[in-house]
């Protein structure tokens, strides 16, 4: 696929090569031109993971290889292809020392987790890969309406409609380019300064392992638009007084550009009690996501301390009762000390007990 920069006449958005009509305002697409040379370029040293699907240009250093996503040995050699040319990449800057520390730090967080998994997780692969994505820039002119909580003096209502207008720019907005990584794994990584990117040139990418674009633009729009909602849907929400319900917001894009850059993520895979788990660091910050063994034991303590609970306040609520009918039989205010002489202990062993 390529990326030639062929925008909508009416609202300036990107308009891919497969599109018949704009995709932000339905304007009909220009013509395509012919595609300018260096949008593409050929990776050599392929490979594709048959146990995950992922298509990769492998460390041509490496003496033996596994699948960084899954850990896979199963790979198939594959001839040397053309892909999208990223413009820019952002240097590793996590080194694998601080990378495991990194594992360590965030096993040993989380009440849920076992106890022991910081020490007895066992890395199993630990692979530096630059993965693709997308970057987003775009202006945004948005109408939003949201019901306020702050009412005006003698309404008889709780709630009362506002709207208004906003405009705001965005850059620097990352989609996942990624085959094999989640959506949710490659948001919980950003963010990236971009501005320490640098041109592909002034990085070995011969020697690393670099997965190639598989995200056509045209499918990671549609996530753009959603995330840059998300934004004007914060910024709108400032402009409501008191508290807001019902919040919408309609948002018109001008100018939308996009550009591929790869960015580093350690990619690593730890064991414990038989079981595998995937673990992401942001190669630039060291932010950390991933997966993570849940500790029955703690579950089943929390479950039956809260039925340990229950039984209680029910057998409170059970002895109150009693107290309540044996002062109202001796017409007299409720009294612990009349509960206990008109009722026989077999009879409050059987409330309790009923409970």
């Amino acid at each position: 696929m390529s990326d030639v920069l062929q925008k909508c006449s009416v609202c300036l958005a990107l308009v891919d090569e497969e599109d018949l009509f704009c995709a932000n305002c339905g304007t009909e697409a220009p013509v395509r031109e012919q595609a300018a040379a260096g949008e593409t370029q050929t990776f050599r040293h392929n490979f594709e993971c048959q146990g995950c699907g992922a298509s990769m240009s492998y460390d041509a250093s490496a003496q033996t290889l596994r699948c960084p996503f899954c850990g896979s040995s199963h790979l198939e050699n594959k001839p040397d292809a053309k892909s999208l040319t990223p413009h820019r990449v952002v240097p590793l800057n996590v080194d694998r020392d601080r990378a495991v520390a990194n594992l360590r730090s965030w096993l040993g967080k989380g009440f849920w987790r076992p106890g022991d998994l910081s020490e007895r997780a066992a890395v199993t692969t630990m692979t530096a890969v630059y993965v693709p994505y997308w970057v987003f820039t775009a202006q945004t002119f948005t109408y939003w309406t949201a019901d306020s909580s702050q009412t005006p003096f003698g309404a008889r209502g709780d709630w009362v409609p506002m709207s208004g207008e906003h405009r705001s720019s965005y850059s620097g907005l990352l989609v996942g380019a990624s085959s094999v990584l989640t959506p949710n794994e490659t948001t919980a990584l950003c963010p990236f300064d971009l501005g320490r990117a640098v041109p592909t040139d002034q990085v070995d990418l011969e020697n690393v392992i670099v997965e190639q674009f598989r995200v056509q633009r045209k499918y990671a729009r549609p996530l753009a638009r959603q995330g840059l909602e998300n934004l004007e849907r914060v910024a709108c929400a400032q402009y409501v007084p008191g508290r807001n319900r019902n919040l919408k917001v309609n948002v018109r894009l001008e100018g939308l550009s996009s550009e591929p850059i790869l960015l580093p993520i350690w990619v690593m895979a730890y064991r414990y009690q038989d079981q595998v788990f995937r673990f992401l660091i942001n190669g630039q910050t060291g932010k950390a996501t991933g997966q993570a063994p849940t500790s029955w034991k703690k579950i089943a303590g929390a479950v039956l301390i809260a039925i340990l609970i229950l039984l209680m306040l029910l057998a409170l609520m059970g002895l109150g009762g009693a107290i309540m009918s044996a002062d109202a039989g001796n017409g007299k205010p409720p009294s612990f000390d009349n509960a206990f002489r008109a009722m026989p202990v077999s009879a409050m062993m059987r409330d309790v007990a009923c409970c």
